[in-house]
């Protein structure tokens, strides 16, 4: 049996070919999300940019941003079905694919932080309940979005030292007046402010930037994760960038709380893999 597993963000698509006593494949292509894109401009995406010699595909599951929809997962199953010639596809939400990456078939919370932020309470076959992210003007709490929002906030008010400032604006070769008009005038902020995450990255030995982390995932976590009833009795797992590279910073504020932190993975597919492995052998 072949089959194809592919997890989808609005830039980037990360697909994954298994077949039966062989090593998996993968590669990349642009994202597809179907708020942004027809299914005739994903079926030319496809043409473009996905390696050429994959045929025999028997199913897909397909993981993606902007798959929360019926008419919209139609569309995306539309374009993959008439491109791979497989009549089994499977779409769901990006949310779906990190609860079975994280989860398996066990009940669990599982919090999505990169770029934007999400969470939901998963009862090992379904989402059950999932907090509104609401994007990161009235949410993402705890994204890359958020800290970089809050540490350029920081920075302009002049809560900060000095010395981070300067190394601020040196490294990142940026201005207050380009910071104004890449925030505010420009397409994509929330991409803008997410790409500080590097510098809070390289200087989260400065307490003042550490504390910045802290803060955004107390907020996570008080106005997200606090409000599934399950919240004490079981562990709360996590996938993305931010989670990723800051697990110790998260790992201290769930405990502050007496939660109990799960599992941790930078991207789904290692456990999508592991998550369908059962059917190869159906």
């Amino acid at each position: 049996m072949s089959y194809l597993i592919a997890d989808s963000g609005s830039t980037k698509t990360q697909w994954c070919i298994v077949r039966s006593g062989q090593e998996p494949e993968e590669c990349y292509t642009t994202g597809i999300n179907p708020i942004y894109l027809s299914e005739a401009d994903i079926r030319n995406l496809l043409v473009r940019e996905f390696p050429v010699g994959c045929t025999g595909i028997e199913k897909i599951w397909f993981y993606g941003a902007g798959c929360a929809f019926p008419e919209k997962n139609a569309c995306v199953q539309s374009a993959l079905s008439s491109y791979f010639h497989c009549r089994e596809v499977e779409i769901a939400s990006d949310l779906m694919g990190a609860a079975r990456a994280l989860c398996g078939r066990r009940p669990g919370i599982v919090g999505i932080l990169g770029t934007g932020s999400n969470s939901c309470y998963y009862d090992g076959k379904e989402i059950v309940s999932n907090v509104a992210p609401l994007g990161f003007i009235l949410g993402d709490e705890g994204s890359g979005a958020d800290l970089g929002k809050r540490l350029v906030a920081d920075l302009l008010k002049g809560i900060l030292p000095s010395e981070l400032k300067e190394l601020f604006f040196a490294e990142t070769q940026t201005s207050y007046a380009g910071i104004i008009e890449s925030v505010y005038r420009r397409p994509l902020p929330n991409r803008y402010l997410a790409d500080f995450t590097s510098f809070i990255r390289r200087h989260i030995g400065f307490p003042e930037i550490e504390q910045i982390v802290l803060e955004a995932f107390d907020s996570f976590i008080g106005r997200n994760l606090m409000q599934y009833r399950q919240i004490s009795e079981t562990e709360i797992s996590f996938t993305g960038s931010i989670a990723y590279i800051f697990k110790k910073q998260l790992e201290r504020q769930l405990q502050k709380y007496g939660l109990k932190p799960g599992v941790f993975k930078q991207a789904p597919m290692n456990g999508l893999k592991e998550y369908h492995k059962i059917d190869m052998i159906l």
